[in-house]
């Protein structure tokens, strides 16, 4: 495999966990890989899903195509309780027919948050994302500790995956919030390089 195909699927409202994904895919890039950048739409309370218009410019909205295409997952949402955000969840609760078929067992995957507040949740919210993962049969990739920035930021960042803390004094991504998001797609994307080249 030369090129990993890394899909990076997130929901962000704000545009704090977009910027994430933005840096995990310089990060994808840096390793070699192919990013591409999917969202979903939001959820309505009154239907399953609320069909607005596909977006004129960012990220389209993710199908299953894209996930089975893909040699590896990033997955990212905001923190919604210490979980993850419902729009997010509607589309992997959508994805029982590719665990029926081990589809996605193998492939490497990474999750990223943001939040409002410095204990809002960050870490619960990517062990949150990581089961549906793990269910499937992904192989849950962290941030190792060999990776300065997470003894060096006062803003976001945890081995279990990248995070943002969107405070009025943290208006964008720190240096380190950056370094650590590329930090997690380069990884993914080498372990999925590895990962493909083990099984053939």
């Amino acid at each position: 495999m030369t090129q990993p195909s890394i899909l990076i699927l997130y929901y962000s409202r704000g545009g704090r966990t977009a910027a994430l994904a933005r840096q995990a895919a310089r990060g994808v890039e840096s390793a070699g890989g192919i990013a591409h950048l999917r969202t979903v739409p939001p959820v309505a309370p009154t239907t399953m899903t609320a069909t607005p218009p596909v977006p004129e410019d960012g990220a389209p909205y993710v199908e299953i195509a894209d996930l089975v295409a893909a040699d590896a997952l990033l997955l990212g949402s905001p923190t919604r309780f210490g979980n993850m955000a419902a729009p997010l969840k509607h589309f992997l609760d959508s994805t029982s027919e590719l665990w029926l078929k081990g589809t996605l067992v193998d492939k490497p995957a990474g999750v990223f948050t943001s939040t409002s507040s410095p204990h809002g949740g960050q870490e619960s919210t990517l062990l949150s994302m990581q089961l549906p993962l793990l269910h499937h049969g992904m192989v849950v990739v962290g941030i190792p500790y060999t990776e300065a920035s997470l003894f060096e930021t006062r803003t976001g960042g945890s081995p279990y995956g990248a995070t943002h803390l969107a405070t009025p004094w943290n208006t964008a991504l720190s240096k380190d919030e950056n370094d650590v998001a590329r930090a997690l797609g380069a990884r993914v994307t080498r372990l999925a390089r590895a990962l493909a080249t083990a099984r053939t």
